[in-house]
């Protein structure tokens, strides 16, 4: 036993690592990244089978706006569960850097601030927000109309629609859909109906 308890943990960490290096080629869409950077951390068996994260007022997990926006802060703020990438897109005009929190490749979270997290994106189903709210819940399940309830994003996700959660100052539910009228036009509240949330926002 004194044997093969070593062997198998060296099988394991062999395969996480590549898996880890496979999924270095996912390049997001639109965007322009730095060199990847990941942690070994993410190896970690304990962090496997992953964690469910809360989007609550104060933040998600341990992000908020207090966290410097660097990768030891923000990995440490999400306890090493997810590999980071940094990248930089055009906001505005103005040159936007962001880190991503990845899980098998995919990403899970998108955080973005100047000195410190000013919003974080969240992409992860296994993530609610502190109401019960999670990824592919539908509009009729919060919100009977968008009037004085949600606005068009614009940008890249200007067909999306971004409404506040419910009695709050931070949390907001991002709601994609079937639309075949205009870019920036609100579709009807029957058509949102059926939307669901693509996305859990915080900002601070």
């Amino acid at each position: 036993m004194k044997v093969v308890g070593p062997a198998l943990l060296a099988s394991a960490l062999l395969l996480a690592g590549c898996a880890s290096s496979s999924s270095s080629s996912n390049v997001s869409e639109s965007h322009w990244y730095n060199p990847l950077s990941y942690h070994w951390s993410a190896l970690n068996p304990l962090h496997w089978f992953g964690s469910s994260l809360t989007v609550s007022e104060q933040g998600v997990a341990g992000l908020n706006s207090s966290t410097p926006m660097t990768e030891a802060a923000i990995d440490s703020a999400l306890d090493g569960d997810y590999q980071l990438r940094q990248g930089m897109r055009t906001q505005n005009g103005q040159v936007e850097e962001f880190w991503q929190a990845l899980d098998d490749g995919k990403v899970k979270l998108q955080i973005s601030g100047q000195s410190s997290v000013a919003r974080i994106a969240v992409t992860d189903d296994r993530a609610k927000s502190a109401d019960g709210s999670k990824i592919g819940d539908p509009f009729s399940a919060k919100f009977s109309k968008a009037f004085n309830n949600c606005k068009m994003l614009s940008g890249p996700e200007a067909r999306d629609v971004v409404c506040r959660a419910p009695g709050s100052q931070h949390i907001s539910y991002v709601y994609s859909g079937e639309w075949h009228g205009p870019a920036g036009l609100m579709p009807s509240d029957e058509t949102l109906k059926t939307w669901k949330i693509s996305q859990l926002v915080w900002e601070k």
